[in-house]
């Protein structure tokens, strides 16, 4: 059963290593460029007309990679995984209109701000109400209406409350990702390492799973997850994808992901977390997505409150920049800062399992 997330990130990896060209090519043909802000850092008005819309390159490459490795080893796809899949494109899909819009619509603000709103609504609770159904032989949803750490925790909240809270994540971590894509291979390379992260934690859960409650040393330190060892496949496929992507999206950058990309990583990984019970753990792991996205709300509130800036300019990579660090050195520092939020994410979830021993 392992093979698969071999399998899956292998796949990955070599697809979107040689699909990407294809796609740059495609994309400059078509005139597909970049839109630059012209308040950003002047150092970036090169980057204009760089490809955009790259996500497209990674989302099919971890659905194919998904789809693949079941072909391969003979095993069929669960609910859980075709309901995190079906978030990660969902996602992709608003934001490849919101791009498209930018690029060939010549709009630069993309799609209104009601329909993006609108269309992340439809694809959030879609996939929340659908992660409630679908019970195993255990009883088990793909999500629980607990609320969760490293494992699930509390009363539950029923299913009106944690669609509410399940939109709230995929706005917040899709956002996140958003924000942190200013600058080459910055969101994909943190993403890299949360993906890491995660299809560790499917490992781990999947041998520990309570439905192995009898072989287990100590079955009160098992795992209620319906799906784990797919959720650890759709990770390592991501792993793999946005590790061949980064190849073409490190500095200076090929192409970019666009919110195609962004807003599909975003997704995914609230849908990991959701449906492998580390809802709140995500905030640690993804910590770097988080620390970008406080920046900018610290900026907006202290100017709205104060008429003053904290940051010379929000998100905070782009304040670096402007105190002079180089391009490449922000991205690998905050890659460094990313490594450290997946190490203690992964040592709090290691820490929880060990206690209940």
């Amino acid at each position: 059963m392992m093979k698969q997330i071999l399998f899956s990130g292998v796949i990955g990896l070599f697809l979107t290593l040689g699909g990407t060209p294809l796609l740059i090519k495609l994309l400059a043909r078509k005139g597909y460029g970049q839109y630059i802000r012209d308040d950003g850092p002047r150092e970036h008005a090169s980057k204009r007309g760089t490809p955009t819309m790259g996500g497209i390159a990674f989302i099919f490459a971890t659905v194919a990679a998904y789809f693949l490795s079941k072909v391969i080893t003979g095993y069929a796809p669960t609910y859980s995984g075709v309901l995190v899949l079906g978030l990660m494109v969902g996602m992709g899909l608003v934001g490849f209109l919101d791009d498209y819009i930018k690029i060939v619509k010549r709009r630069s603000l993309g799609l209104r701000a009601k329909a993006k709103m609108a269309g992340q609504l439809i694809v959030g609770i879609s996939f929340a109400v659908l992660a409630l159904q679908f019970k195993d032989a255990r009883g088990n949803t793909p999500a629980s209406t607990k609320l969760s750490f490293i494992t699930d925790f509390g009363w539950k909240i029923g299913p009106i409350l944690f669609v509410v809270w399940a939109l709230f994540m995929i706005l917040a971590m899709s956002n996140g990702v958003n924000l942190t894509d200013g600058l080459d291979g910055l969101a994909t390379g943190a993403s890299v390492l949360v993906f890491g992260a995660y299809t560790f934690i499917g490992v781990w859960q999947f041998q520990e799973s309570c439905a192995n409650a009898q072989t287990l040393t100590n079955p009160n330190a098992c795992y209620e997850v319906r799906d784990p060892l797919d959720l650890a496949v759709i990770a390592s496929a991501l792993m793999g994808a946005c590790l061949g992507f980064l190849w073409w999206n490190t500095s200076p950058a090929k192409i970019f992901m666009g919110d195609t990309g962004s807003l599909a990583l975003g997704g995914v990984l609230t849908g990991l977390a959701i449906l492998s019970r580390t809802e709140l753990l995500v905030a640690i792991m993804g910590g770097l997505f988080v620390l970008i996205t406080m920046s900018v709300v610290i900026q907006v509130g202290s100017f709205k409150l104060t008429g003053k800036r904290v940051f010379r300019m929000a998100p905070l990579q782009h304040h670096f920049e402007l105190k002079g660090w180089s391009e490449v050195l922000v991205v690998v520092r905050f890659w460094i800062i990313q490594g450290i939020c997946v190490i203690v994410g992964l040592g709090i979830f290691y820490a929880g399992w060990a206690a209940d021993k």
